[in-house]
């Protein structure tokens, strides 16, 4: 039975980064996911109270560039979506970058056959922007989404943070049985909070 999910991100949170490699692996090795991935902006939840928006003055935030690239990406070069998405992940955690740094995401879509004036076109002239506007702001209204990663199946959402990564060559059935039992656990709603008191060293 496929598995119909959404799924929030923003470069910048290393949660996030862990959630969605496990996604990447797992529909890599063919996992039934139907999965949609969304923007969130990270910068545009901690604003503080009456300054300019992300929307309004994105050059202030250190994560709209890369975010924009990757729905540019995501919407008009699917196929190359999941190995960019994987290394804009790397680019900040792995390497140490900064993203808000035009020239590293244009060198992570470079190394990735992407066009990139075409990427940055989309930023440019602002449709980029629009589009991780309302993926935001629409799941933030419709399922009180404020941060990532969310996993989100029907009017169901949830905060999930995975404690390990799913690097290149991982087993995908880790990978598989990590998220299948996440996606199947959001609908329980009966179940609100479930933290461990301590993690293992």
């Amino acid at each position: 039975m496929t598995r119909t999910f959404a799924v929030t991100w923003d470069y910048r949170c290393p949660f996030a980064r862990n959630a969605h490699e496990h996604i990447l692996t797992g529909l890599a090795a063919g996992a039934d996911w139907d999965v949609r991935f969304l923007a969130f902006s990270l910068g545009q939840v901690h604003i503080a109270e009456g300054a300019p928006s992300v929307w309004e003055k994105p050059e202030q935030d250190t994560g709209i560039i890369a975010l924009q690239a990757g729905v540019v990406v995501r919407d008009e070069f699917p196929e190359l979506f999941p190995a960019v998405h994987r290394a804009l992940f790397a680019a900040r955690h792995d390497d140490a970058l900064h993203l808000e740094d035009a020239d590293v995401v244009r060198d992570v879509l470079k190394r990735h056959d992407v066009p990139v004036d075409q990427v940055f076109a989309r930023i440019d002239d602002g449709s980029a922007l629009a589009t991780v506007r309302a993926e935001h702001e629409g799941f933030a209204e419709s399922h009180d989404v404020w941060g990532v990663p969310t996993f989100i199946v029907d009017d169901q959402a949830v905060f999930i943070r995975f404690m390990h990564r799913a690097t290149d060559g991982a087993d995908p059935a880790t990978s598989i049985t990590a998220i299948e039992r996440s996606v199947d656990l959001v609908g329980w709603t009966d179940l609100n909070e479930f933290k461990h008191t301590a993690l293992p060293r």
